[in-house]
């Protein structure tokens, strides 16, 4: 595991020697808030390593090394997102082996399986709660990390030639750019705020103005703590703490036992505020009204379903990768294709297939 700056920078010529890298990465959501990237593995032509972003060592030469590299990834928005966020890197070309498979009519493209199907090797299964950031590592977690990102280029290289047979191998390249864009740019704020969680829309406005309340004294809690918000207080308990606060019918006794004092009154002032908020202040839900199809329209996405349908049906591919029903209706009401779809997509939706199968 490299931990620190000797061991990076004796890993740094062999990523300068590679133009293609495997890449994946854990991260702790569960066990800390907000979630943290305890681990990188990557994947080079003569080795594996496992990078320790936790050992307080400067990774920039790391970053450095690997711009200009293409990237080979598995399902990759997460880790793509995770990057940018925690280290502010993007690379500059990507291959997603999850993406690929489904191009090629895959209908289970999970890493294992497609490792099984191609490779012929079964890796092992790992825990989806393991806490990434104990250290050490214990042997399990390691050989599990370590195989991640061991048959990613192997695996790509498959994929790619059977992309290429098909002539889909450009349809790729379109979604590894689309992929990689979506994910690493800054993100557009919400129309509905944060707080205004599953269940709010039951609240009355005075109800609302507490769960606000509650839910940003609990993210602070959740901070301080460092756990998920959930396990400070869970979704539905908040909810009916403002519930009830609003009806003043009572909600000292949802407030779980086991708080201490101090954050027993920081709720409770947290609801207080809530309940002071003058009626002129006080929030509603925010709703998203759809637009309404005319009849021309409606006819317009029948059109473009069946069309959708058949090219899937010929090519061998979930209608909904080639166009979500959402999809559909954008561009049936007639918004720009270019910000719905991508080239591929659009001509099967308005020319049909033309590619082999």
């Amino acid at each position: 595991m490299i931990q620190t700056p000797d061991e990076l920078e004796r890993l740094l010529p062999a990523i300068r020697c590679a133009e293609w890298v495997g890449i994946d990465t854990e991260a702790d959501s569960l066990h800390s808030y907000p979630e943290k990237l305890c681990l990188i593995q990557l994947s080079l032509p003569a080795t594996e390593v496992l990078v320790d972003p936790l050992a307080g060592c400067d990774l920039s030469p790391l970053w450095e090394a690997l711009q200009g590299r293409g990237l080979i990834l598995h399902g990759g928005d997460y880790d793509l997102r995770l990057l940018q966020r925690s280290q502010g890197f993007v690379p500059d070309r990507i291959f997603d082996t999850l993406n690929a498979a489904r191009l090629l009519g895959r209908h289970e493209f999970g890493l294992h399986h497609l490792v099984k199907e191609f490779l012929g090797i079964t890796l092992a299964k790992g825990s989806q709660k393991a806490n990434w950031s104990i250290r050490p590592l214990t042997q399990r977690m390691t050989e599990y990390a370590l195989a991640d990102a061991r048959f990613l280029r192997p695996l790509a290289d498959c994929l790619r030639y059977r992309l290429q047979a098909v002539g889909r191998l450009e349809w790729h390249a379109q979604m590894c750019q689309d992929l990689l864009e979506t994910n690493t740019r800054p993100a557009e704020p919400k129309a509905r705020p944060a707080w205004q969680i599953k269940g709010a829309a039951r609240l009355s406005p005075r109800g609302l103005a507490v769960l606000r309340e509650i839910w940003q004294w609990r993210e602070k809690e959740a901070i301080a703590a460092n756990r998920p918000p959930f396990f400070v207080l869970d979704h539905e308990r908040l909810l009916r703490i403002a519930d009830l606060a609003a009806l003043n019918d009572g909600f000292v006794d949802l407030i779980p036992r086991r708080y201490s004092q101090p954050r027993r009154r920081a709720l409770i002032l947290a609801v207080e505020r809530g309940m002071g908020v003058p009626e002129a202040g006080l929030p509603r839900v925010h709703r998203e009204r759809g637009e309404r199809m005319s009849e021309r329209q409606k006819r317009q996405f029948e059109e473009l379903r069946d069309r959708r349908d058949r090219a899937a049906e010929e090519l061998g591919l979930d209608p909904s990768f080639v166009a979500s029903k959402s999809t559909l209706s954008s561009l049936a009401l007639g918004h720009d294709p270019e910000e719905h779809v991508l080239p591929w997509q659009a001509g099967l939706l308005f020319k049909g297939p033309e590619t082999r199968t």
